[in-house]
């Protein structure tokens, strides 16, 4: 390709509202560009690095079994509403009508339609073991789009689906998918590691998620070195012990607090209660109706992990004009003593713990000396607390750590909760109707991409894996004179590479060679072939790998040189 015959619009300064370093670059190369909040057009370098991740993940799931369908992006309604997601998704699901009054979802994810796919086309276990997968568009309703790519409303995801006879049938399906994600990630040239992860709306019972180590990232991955224990904030625990308990002796007493609506002023003199022996009581809105939450007075409620408990993510903080009539007071006073006809959700850190103090639903006042044991109905006890950096790991002792990253993937065991919806069943070999086990598995291919960029780069630029470079060889002659010997051995060199099979781009636009060579760093061709008349006089052109020396070599010597560093250069 000549770089005049393509569209390559380098920027010297990146648009304002670009916020991250990748965003920049992918912006500032002319790999992409914004149409709206959260939409983007692939320009044609953009779009080749895409193909190239593409590539890459539809070898490795045809290398683990898994086969390439393609489902639509307009999705029936009923289907969502079947499986319950109509309302549990509906923040982020994109919903339309047509001209007849039908309602439509645009895909956010595919486990509604194969499993309506699988319904209708499976039906022995001799059908089994299956795995589905397509690489689409997305949709997703993002309230707030942010970060270029990674948080868009149309994206490009690969998701793939597993069905199998046996929970170890679909364990074992699970796996392959992992490892085809390590290899993914691997080849694609990006730091990356798996961790424990919560499983969100799509629901399932084991999930991991691939992250990519970045400062940027909008994930807080926990993480022990000494043992390799790593998950992600969502999902972490921690080997902190609960709260103490003490001898139940005193009895429950009710004590004025006037003006005391925090944790912080509690342990202030005259009342000097420390936070650990406080309750801290919440109030949300779920479904509708209110729950309180209960975690100790030193932690953090996770949001998460309560969305895993009271059954759905959509809920809320109430407001004090809702929690009043509730309660029968405000903020600041709340506890949970002696309160019916509302779930009570505790923090598995209070369970058995006694001498507390918590508000007495009274303005001003607390009570003391309670005991969660006898004094509160604790509908369920669940991990609801924020794992904080130094506490120990639950699996070997050793002090936690906490960064942030970027998730590319997630892998999921979902069990039956889509086949028993949407009736995806099989005859099994005693003769009896069962429900297919399900995994599902998620990459987000366009995140991806620019996972790698915020990971590869420097001052000057992207800095590609030679395996997801747009093209791998940039051959930039100083004069593109057409009687120039320049421009002639730059032809040359172009034929006999790309009769090679090596990617090339040909710089002959008509700039000085400072602006050449600053676009060529700033889109990160891993090997610049630079042709210049000083050199020529010698018989040598200047190669150049991206962030490395350059060297001289001789003409009839540059084809071999860079078939060596293709070969030999990561990726």
């Amino acid at each position: 390709m000549k770089w005049t015959k393509t569209l390559i619009p380098t920027l010297r300064e990146a648009p304002a509202d670009a916020e991250i370093l990748s965003h920049k670059l992918l912006l500032r190369a002319g790999l992409i560009r914004k149409l709206a909040g959260g939409v983007y057009t692939f320009l044609p370098l953009g779009l080749r690095a895409l193909r190239k991740v593409e590539q890459i993940i539809r070898q490795e799931m045809d290398r683990a079994g898994a086969v390439e369908v393609l489902m639509p992006s307009l999705q029936p309604a009923e289907l969502w509403q079947q499986t319950g997601r109509y309302e549990t998704a509906r923040a982020v699901l994109f919903r339309l009508k047509d001209n007849g009054g039908r309602e439509w979802v645009l895909s956010a994810t595919a486990e509604e339609v194969i499993t309506t796919l699988v319904a209708n086309e499976i039906n022995s276990y001799r059908q089994l073991p299956k795995n589905f997968y397509q690489v689409s568009g997305k949709f997703r309703d993002e309230i707030r789009p942010r970060f270029g790519l990674m948080r868009a409303k149309e994206f490009i995801m690969k998701d793939a689906y597993s069905f199998d006879t046996t929970d170890e049938g679909a364990m074992a399906s699970y796996q392959k998918m992992y490892d085809a994600y390590k290899r993914i990630f691997d080849r694609c040239g990006v730091q990356n590691f798996p961790v424990e992860a919560d499983t969100g709306v799509i629901g399932g019972s084991h999930s991991h998620e691939f992250m990519v180590p970045a400062d940027t990232g909008e994930n807080d991955v926990v993480f022990c070195e000494a043992c390799g224990y790593a998950a992600n904030v969502e999902k972490a625990t921690s080997g902190i012990p609960k709260t103490a308990t003490r001898e139940m002796g005193a009895t429950i007493e009710k004590f004025a607090t006037p003006g005391v609506v925090t944790i912080e002023a509690l342990t202030k003199a005259p009342f000097s209660v420390p936070a650990n022996r406080q309750i801290k009581t919440l109030v949300y809105v779920a479904d509708s109706k209110p729950v309180i939450v209960l975690i100790r007075g030193d932690d953090q409620l996770n949001e998460a992990k309560l969305a895993g408990v009271v059954g759905t993510t959509i809920f809320r903080a109430a407001t004090a004009e809702e929690i009043l009539p509730a309660l029968g007071a405000h903020p600041g006073s709340l506890g949970a003593v002696g309160v019916k006809g509302i779930g009570v959700y505790a923090d598995a850190r209070l369970n058995g713990a006694n001498e507390m103090t918590t508000g007495a639903n009274e303005d001003g006042f607390h009570w003391r000396n309670v005991s969660i044991e006898r004094d509160i109905t604790v509908t369920k006890w669940w991990d609801l607390r924020t794992v904080s950096p130094g506490e120990p790991c639950a699996k070997c002792g050793k002090p936690l750590k906490i960064r942030r990253a970027i998730e590319v993937g997630h892998v999921f065991k979902l069990g039956t909760k889509y086949s028993e919806a949407l009736n995806a069943t099989f005859l099994d070999e005693d003769g009896s109707r069962k429900p297919c086990v399900m995994g599902c598995y998620g990459i987000g291919v366009t995140r991806t991409l620019q996972a790698i960029i915020e990971q590869s780069n420097d001052k000057d630029g992207i800095v590609w894996p030679l395996a997801v470079a747009p093209y791998q060889v940039c051959i930039t002659p100083l004069n593109v004179t057409a009687d120039n010997t320049c421009m002639k051995h730059a032809e040359t060199i172009y034929a006999q590479l790309t009769a090679q099979g090596v990617e090339a781009i040909l710089d002959d636009r008509d700039e000085r060679p400072g602006v050449k060579f600053k676009d060529a760093d700033l889109v990160g061709f891993p090997i610049r072939v630079s042709i210049g008349e000083k050199s020529l006089a010698n018989g040598e052109v200047e190669i150049k790998p991206r962030g490395g020396a350059m060297t001289l070599v001789k003409v009839d010597e540059v084809v071999k040189k860079v078939l060596a560093l293709v070969n030999r250069i990561p990726g």
